[in-house]
């Protein structure tokens, strides 16, 4: 069988982050695949993540998977690896294509805006739900948008304090609902991906 490993931007240099971010990305597949959980390997920078990517990707017993920020909007007719290779002038490995590659959108919080009532239970008291962007389609929100948003939102919380990327992002992301998340157009195009080829593994088992 095919292991599936994700090659994910986040955690920083910090080994305890790193453990975070594996964490919080376990818990949130767990709660959408039904099958063997993917391997999460967290890589800190995007730029770690890609690289760690292009070697694991030699490896013909592993599918692996690049999930990184967009950092900027995605044009509707523009491939994945076309997006990465226009902006960070990234190579598409040989033998791959878009199905290696996903986007958490502009940043990972953009995630966080499908599930806002999650983000004021964990807040608690002085959260300002209002402070936070209104469009409700979460992938055109712009990154400096969310983060603002969620500053602004958090500024006056009594228990956990002003947002931190670091400090709260991934115990966020493991209580946010994958469910409402892949209501958004790439969260989906990556859950399905990892169901389709967990079908595919369990049919060539038969």
């Amino acid at each position: 069988m095919v292991n599936i490993r994700i090659y994910v931007e986040g955690g920083g240099d910090q080994k305890n982050l790193k453990s975070e971010c594996r964490a919080g990305f376990k818990l949130f597949f767990k709660k959408i695949l039904p099958d063997k959980m993917p391997r999460i390997i967290a890589c800190g920078s995007r730029k770690n993540a890609y690289d760690r990517f292009c070697t694991a990707i030699l490896n013909k017993d592993t599918f692996c998977i690049l999930l990184v920020d967009s950092e900027g909007p995605v044009a509707n007719k523009i491939s994945r690896w076309d997006h990465l290779k226009e902006r960070d002038s990234w190579i598409k490995p040989g033998n791959t294509d878009d199905k290696n590659v996903h986007f958490m959108v502009e940043c990972m919080e953009n995630w966080f805006m499908a599930d806002k009532q999650c983000l004021a239970e964990f807040y608690g008291q002085g959260f300002i739900l209002n402070a936070l962007p209104k469009n409700p389609v979460i992938e055109k929100i712009p990154k400096s948008d969310i983060l603002n948003g969620l500053k602004r939102a958090t500024r006056n919380t009594k228990s956990k304090g002003k947002y931190g990327k670091g400090k709260h992002s991934f115990d966020i992301l493991s209580k946010i609902d994958p469910v409402k998340v892949c209501k958004a157009k790439h969260a989906k195009i990556l859950i399905d991906t990892i169901k389709k080829i967990q079908t595919c593994q369990k049919s060539n088992k038969k």
